[in-house]
């Protein structure tokens, strides 16, 4: 079983950067994928940027030119390298684990909370 864990969250002011790890504990040859979402009050949460086995990433539309996700090839550490940001990027942040045998929405971590001021 895959249980994962955030950190670095934190309150910066606008155009800093922040990066944020998640440490992946369990049987990670199932991993196939390891990405980052965000949430706000209210609304669903939306990718910000996915990294898969093989290297490739992919970014939605929140994560793409600022930011950088990056891990290891066990899948066992992710960091999402967040820059310039903006207090539109408030959030919690939540890493995810999507495996070839678990929930199709993914394995989840806690989330950590990114504050960002103007």
């Amino acid at each position: 079983q895959v249980q994962l864990v955030e950190s670095g969250g934190d309150s910066v002011q606008s155009g800093g950067s922040l990066r944020l790890s998640c440490t992946v504990s369990g049987t990670t040859l199932t991993i196939t994928a390891m990405g980052w979402y965000r949430q706000t009050p209210g609304n669903e949460r939306e990718l910000v940027a996915l990294r898969y086995r093989n290297g490739l990433t992919d970014f939605g539309l929140s994560g793409k030119g600022r930011f950088t996700v990056s891990g290891d090839d066990s899948m066992t550490r992710s960091y999402l390298q967040m820059d310039k940001l903006e207090p539109e990027d408030t959030a919690v942040y939540f890493c995810n684990a999507k495996t070839y045998n678990g929930p199709k929405d993914g394995i989840w971590g806690q989330g950590t909370q990114v504050s960002v001021s103007s």
